[in-house]
């Protein structure tokens, strides 16, 4: 989905939640996405309050801020063992880490209720923070069963080239004559985009919210707007800039009234240039490395190249300014794809 989107399913979330939380959410500098999960995880939550009778209220609307401040460690262990037995709607059981998202949502709010918020006598709405006493779930998962699973989902070494080379060369031969003439004309565009996540770990709403300006092909250094605002300058790996340059040159001609769209990667939408979207990314993304073999998500573009940089640095700090993370923790996971030397010192031993 697009911002425009997102931000219509906010206002709609917003609608149906108390005051305090509307008073939270502009407080907060998330980003879009997070935002909207963390309304949909208070309606879970005050959906449930009901329910259990633990308050009086009629709507998600009406929960009060005296219901929040009681409530006890019991009731949100009980809450918390009613997400891990629900089923969602897929019929399956909830993850570890969805349950530990719907904990961290929960935390942010009563931080703010207890700590940051400021009501008319300059003091918090409450003081007592019962989600400070709540732990979030073990993973179920090490680390190396993790990592292993996502190797099977990267585009490692020669063969990230070898994606590009198939998209450029031989992808058009899979085609019908109806879908020949869009793929001719976005081709370029689209592998600059792969080669531009594979080469910079750029998340796919960044590369979709990147301008021209943004760009510098002589210093290969790309200004980036990361999750929450935040501005960044990453480099651009070299063998990059080819696939890029190929996409500038035919932009303006390619694309009806692309000079006038300050956007880097744009789309024809009724002779008008736009600003291609996240979900337009994700879907060629899928087809094409599908049609390579298996199909994966830009998410995993990322991963790769968070493995291979971690592969030839050994640096996590390095890793996590890369990708735009404000620790290392998030890296742990690349110190773990390449096990060869876990088996070397495994098949050392006598």
């Amino acid at each position: 989905m697009d911002k425009k989107q997102y931000a219509d399913l906010i206002n709609a979330e917003l609608e149906k939640l108390p005051f305090y939380v509307k008073e939270f959410y502009l407080s907060k500098n998330l980003a879009i996405t997070t935002k909207y999960q963390y309304l949909t995880e208070f309606r879970r939550f005050f959906t449930w309050l009901i329910r259990e009778g633990i308050s009086d209220a009629d709507s998600c609307k009406d929960v009060s801020l005296k219901t929040l401040e009681n409530l006890r460690r019991e009731d949100i262990m009980l809450y918390i063992d009613n997400l891990q037995n629900e089923v969602n709607k897929q019929r399956k059981y909830r993850t570890s880490t969805t349950i530990n998202r719907s904990i961290t949502a929960l935390r942010s709010l009563y931080h703010y209720l207890t700590v940051i918020a400021d009501n008319n006598n300059g003091e918090p709405y409450f003081y007592r923070n019962v989600m400070a006493k709540i732990e979030t779930l073990p993973d179920s998962k090490t680390l190396n069963y993790r990592a292993n699973k996502i190797k099977e989902q990267m585009v490692r070494g020669q063969k990230k080239h070898d994606l590009l080379d198939f998209i450029s060369n031989k992808y058009a031969s899979t085609l019908g004559p109806k879908a020949l003439e869009p793929f001719e004309k976005n081709k370029e565009r689209d592998i600059a985009i792969i080669a531009l996540i594979l080469g910079t770990g750029i998340r796919v709403s960044e590369a979709a919210n990147t301008n021209l300006n943004d760009l510098n092909v002589k210093t290969a250094m790309l200004s980036v707007t990361r999750k929450g605002g935040q501005q960044d300058a990453v480099p651009i790996a070299e063998w990059v800039l080819p696939y890029v340059n190929d996409y500038l040159a035919i932009r303006n001609t390619r694309y009806h009234d692309a000079k006038n769209s300050n956007a880097l990667f744009v789309t024809s939408y009724r002779k008008t240039a736009k600003r291609i979207t996240s979900n337009a990314i994700e879907r060629f993304v899928s087809k094409y490395t599908e049609a390579f073999g298996k199909r994966i998500t830009p998410h995993k573009l990322r991963h790769t190249l968070a493995s291979e940089l971690y592969s030839k640095t050994q640096d996590s700090v390095l890793v996590s300014q890369q990708l735009g993370q404000r620790g290392t923790s998030a890296t742990d996971l690349y110190t773990h794809v390449d096990q060869s030397e876990q088996k070397d010192a495994l098949n050392s031993i006598e």
